[in-house]
């Protein structure tokens, strides 16, 4: 706890009027959100890159952004840093009953899981269950929690099955809006595609965002390969035809 305190007190004195930090000083909710959005990106793109090392300096970081908003709040009397865990503690006992509550270990984790949604939305006074769902996720990560969500009262398919008959179904409507040439209509069935795939994503306990990052990593090394390779053959050259860039990356393909 030594450490801990440490921390607070550093975040208080970065705050204080009197000697503060300038920067420090002028941020509020608002302007911190766009930092802490950043710094949880680097920490997961440490974890991408298996770069654990550094994954202790990124989590720090992290941690100084729950400080620095607990201390704002404590300075406008609503709550502080030690609240914030108190609440967390509650929580996370209230969330995981088959280790606190022995009577609920037999269960499931997706019962576990179901149970907490339920609970989140008696609390809610039974309002929408997507009523907290933040509108400024990333558009992948909203898309799962909207059909997690949905799925809490039923609103679900049994099985994947109906998940790649319903992708057909949404792939030969993006085809025929196409062909209309009519681009609203298009963006608006482009946008029901992806949405599908979240869905079967959430099918497969997949997490999109993660597999869109592992998919745009795997790219960019063979492209980066190819590019190599074409420049080597013909260094000359600044844009290559279809055919050859596409026998190299059937080359690079093979290599791995």
């Amino acid at each position: 706890m030594n450490n801990i305190n440490k921390l607070l007190d550093i975040m208080a004195q970065l705050r204080d009027p009197r000697g503060g930090c300038p920067w420090d000083l002028e941020q509020d909710f608002e302007s911190l959100t766009s930092y802490t959005i950043e710094e949880a990106y680097e920490v997961a793109d440490t974890i991408n890159r298996g770069d654990l090392q550094h994954l202790k300096e990124e989590l720090g970081d992290l941690l100084f952004q729950v400080v620095f908003y607990s201390q704002m709040a404590k300075e406008k009397e609503l709550f502080n840093f030690p609240d914030v865990v108190a609440g967390l503690n509650e929580k996370m006992i209230e969330r995981h009953p088959h280790v606190f509550n022995k009577s609920n270990e037999s269960l499931s984790a997706a019962a576990l899981n179901e149970i907490w949604e339920q609970k989140k939305l008696i609390k809610n006074n039974n309002k929408s269950v997507l009523d907290d769902i933040p509108d400024n996720f990333p558009g992948l990560m909203r898309a799962v929690k909207l059909t997690k969500r949905a799925a809490v009262i039923g609103f679900d398919w049994p099985s994947i099955d109906p998940v790649f008959e319903k992708m057909e179904e949404e792939i030969a409507e993006l085809k025929e809006a196409m062909l209309s040439g009519q681009m609203d209509r298009i963006k608006d069935e482009l946008g029901d595609v992806l949405f599908v795939c979240t869905n079967l994503a959430r099918h497969l306990k997949i997490d999109p965002e993660l597999a869109i990052r592992h998919a745009n990593s795997k790219f960019e090394k063979r492209f980066r390969s190819i590019e190599i390779l074409a420049k080597a053959n013909q260094p000359n050259q600044m844009v290559y035809d279809l055919e050859t860039l596409e026998s190299l990356w059937n080359h690079v393909k093979k290599q791995e």
